[in-house]
């Protein structure tokens, strides 16, 4: 299912200094999101990948290697990419479908600080579903109310930059893009952040899941009551979101994982 990616251009001789304590903070903590990303079980065996802006180069973005599960990805095995496809630090290649969707999102959208594809499996069951993925039933979903944005038209694997446009395009202004027939797209300003919508995406969807299952009538909250708790909600979402995600990095580092 994965991709190598081949690039005819040369790779440009750039000179780049990843050494300040922003970068080195950047890498540690996407390389913790695929650990724990790994953890919680929203990785599909080597298909999926995260990204983000290196800090202090708005053209470079770290990206994770071919070939390499979640859990195999510390901060030292990260790459560091150029939007044209060049890898100027570290070894091997992007996969090809995260490039070609990284690089593009990033590139549209400067916005876009952090990019997380996933398949995992609640929040992906959601896209297979015709009409909305993501109903507004319970309070953890209405962290994403207003948004969201879907890609109704799967379109096969994302192998040139033609498609990774789309998929720019289909997110647009939202957050995160439900992509029918295929996962999801979780975007962010930051690393915690993105992983925060991560998270609580995958657990709303878990719940609406089990409560379509029951086959009883789903109870949905009216607009006026989830765009007052959404407003709430996102008051204090980015330094909830930070507390998060040091919180999970206390974690690894107590049960010894490697990141």
């Amino acid at each position: 299912m994965a991709h190598t990616l081949s690039i005819e251009s040369t790779a440009p001789h750039r000179v780049v200094d990843l050494s300040s304590d922003a970068v080195q903070q950047a890498r540690r903590e996407l390389a913790a999101c695929f650990q724990l990303a790994a953890r919680f079980g929203f990785e599909e065996g080597i298909c999926n990948h995260f990204s983000a802006l290196v800090p202090g180069h708005h053209d470079l973005f770290f990206v994770n290697p071919f070939g390499y599960a979640f859990r195999e990805i510390t901060a030292a095995r990260l790459l560091v990419c150029d939007f044209d496809g060049h890898v100027i630090d570290g070894e091997g290649q992007p996969e090809a479908t995260a490039f070609f969707i990284h690089a593009r999102l990033h590139r549209a959208q400067p916005r876009i600080a952090a990019a997380f594809h996933t398949h995992m499996p609640n929040a992906t069951a959601l896209c297979l579903l015709e009409g909305p993925p993501l109903l507004w039933l319970g309070q953890t979903a209405l962290k994403f109310y207003g948004r969201t944005a879907v890609d109704e038209c799967y379109n096969g694997l994302a192998l040139d930059n033609s498609e990774g446009d789309r998929i720019s395009a289909a997110l647009g202004d939202a957050d995160l893009l439900f992509l029918k027939n295929h996962g999801v797209m979780v975007t962010g300003p930051n690393i915690a952040e993105a992983w925060d919508d991560l998270y609580y995406l995958e657990r709303a969807a878990e719940v609406q899941l089990k409560a379509m299952a029951s086959g009883r009538p789903l109870q949905r909250i009216p607009h006026p009551v989830a765009q007052r708790a959404y407003e709430q909600m996102r008051l204090g979402d980015p330094a909830s979101a930070r507390a998060h995600l040091d919180s999970m990095l206390r974690l690894l580092q107590r049960d010894g994982v490697v990141f």
